[in-house]
């Protein structure tokens, strides 16, 4: 063993053991922080955040590269997960309503929203937790391995950060005198807008049903096989609750984008209804997953089942109802007479209107070609519609020609959506299986919608992906439904 490796092993220890440590002498600087209001304080207590944030970032690895007993090692290093998520999420509960109330007296509605926002999340972090822990020890009961390494890490990346951003957004109390460039940075954080916050925190929040979800698809078999017994109908009901619990997750994705509409934030906006189509695809691969859309053996089939309806509900508020509504909001809301005069209001209906016809037609199609949609789906539409209306909320088109020409063009698009949902004989490629078929496909997407969130042109980029998904059946026409059925790179 070299030199410097026997130093990295001294230090995996102090990693891995030293969090606790640094998140309560944070705690402790908090405290003092919302007592004395003392900014030298709150700058050690972000200090000592930062350390516990890098500490965070690489313990795991530490853990099982140089600790001697690996197994020890992921035990060790989950448990002070436990301690330090039980520390900092209800400390940052605390601390968002120590500056609702002290910091921010003059607080808006959003604020309070986005208070209680952070309290459920402390709450549903921990349950996660706890959930995780006793799955975990269930399993190995069972002589199966609990390691659910991807989702972990995916969590760990956005957890730390979070965390310390938070710290900084609730304590923060600015330097006295010129302050320096890193209060600058601080003041910079703190005053960040409440949505983008937002944002992040479902994000996070998503994560984390994600990996209750995971540790249910992976070992619910053996709690399942233990409290049905031979009982199908019991095991259907519920593992039906996961399919449909990303189904509600679905519509309130749809919901917040409304909010987010009413803010002014387009690109927010867009970005939940991009989330709400993610659900949906998940909601119903699941459901296949489980085998739920089969019938049960010596049962009759039933045309609309629960979670068939359920899902049609889901997708009526995310991808009917809300596009019209956010596309009345931009146009009735636009500081530009021109753009108030247009016909919202009835557009927006016609659209809806159009939308529910699809879903109608979707559901009570007799003949149904798997891994193919007839008609354009509601939710390419959705996204479709809202991308001009990304760029409209942008302030340099903002009162401008260009303005009222996206304006005008937006009104042209929604009726010309609501055409191409329900022109039946035009045959859409399901763009969920695709990407799930092509991963380098999904890989391209997702870089791209990375890069170009952070530029002004993000609603230019999303248009232009939605118009060749509208002339796709120009190409994928020919394309055999059994293929196009598939979910995977293999064949079955």
């Amino acid at each position: 063993m070299t030199s410097n490796q026997k130093i990295l092993k001294k230090l995996a220890p102090i990693f891995v053991y030293g969090r606790p440590i640094l998140v309560f002498a944070g705690m402790i600087c908090a405290i003092a922080v919302m007592l004395n209001r003392d900014p030298f304080i709150f700058f050690m207590g972000t200090l000592l955040f930062f350390i516990s944030m890098v500490f965070d970032l690489v313990d795991g690895w530490f853990a099982e590269r140089f600790l001697p007993n690996t197994n020890l090692a992921r035990l060790a290093d989950r448990m002070m997960n436990r301690i330090v998520y039980s520390i900092v999420f209800p400390l940052l509960a605390a601390g968002m309503m120590w500056r609702l109330l002290y910091a921010t007296p003059g607080h808006e509605g959003i604020e309070l929203v986005h208070a209680v926002f952070v309290l459920i999340l402390c709450v549903a972090v921990l349950i996660r937790d706890n959930f995780a822990h006793f799955m975990r020890g269930y399993a190995v009961r069972h002589g199966q391995e609990p390691e659910l390494q991807e989702i972990n890490r995916l969590r760990t990346i956005v957890a730390a950060p979070l965390g310390f951003i938070l710290y900084i957004y609730a304590f923060y109390v600015p330097a006295l005198g010129d302050p320096s460039l890193i209060f600058l940075t601080f003041g910079r954080i703190a005053n960040m807008p409440v949505e983008n916050l937002l944002v992040i925190e479902i994000l996070f929040l998503i994560i984390n049903f994600g990996s209750m979800a995971a540790y249910s698809r992976k070992y619910g078999k053996f709690f399942l096989d233990e409290i049905c017994l031979d009982d199908n109908i019991l095991r259907r009901r519920i593992l039906s609750i996961l399919p449909n619990t990303l189904t509600l997750m679905n519509a309130i994705m749809g919901v917040l984008a409304v909010f987010f509409a009413y803010q002014g934030k387009m690109l927010e906006s867009y970005l939940l209804l991009l989330g709400a189509t993610v659900f949906d695809k998940l909601d119903g691969a699941m459901a296949r997953k489980l085998g739920l859309t089969e019938p049960l053996p010596n049962s009759k089939k039933v045309n609309i089942s629960f979670g068939a309806l359920l899902d049609d509900i889901a997708d009526g508020i995310s991808f009917c109802i809300a596009p019209g509504w956010i596309f009345y909001i931009a146009i009735s809301t636009s500081p530009d007479p021109y753009i108030q005069a247009l016909p919202a209001g009835m557009i927006a209906i016609v659209y809806t209107a159009a939308g529910f016809a699809r879903l109608g037609y979707f559901t009570l199609d007799k003949h149904p070609i798997p891994g193919i949609f007839k008609g354009m789906p509601t939710p390419a539409a959705a996204l479709l519609v809202i991308a001009p209306l990304v760029i409209l909320g942008e302030a340099h088109v903002q009162g401008t020609q260009w303005g009222q020409m996206v304006a005008v063009f937006s009104v042209g698009l929604m009726l010309v959506t609501s055409v191409l949902m329900n022109s039946y004989p035009v045959k859409y490629l399901h763009m969920g299986r695709f990407m799930d078929r092509n991963p380098w496909f999904t890989r391209t997407m997702l870089i791209l919608v990375v890069i170009f969130v952070f530029t002004p042109y993000f609603g230019y980029l999303a248009f232009v992906l939605m118009l060749l998904y509208v002339f796709s059946p120009i190409v994928t026409r020919h394309i055999d439904p059994e293929t196009a059925a598939r979910e995977s790179k293999e064949k079955p």
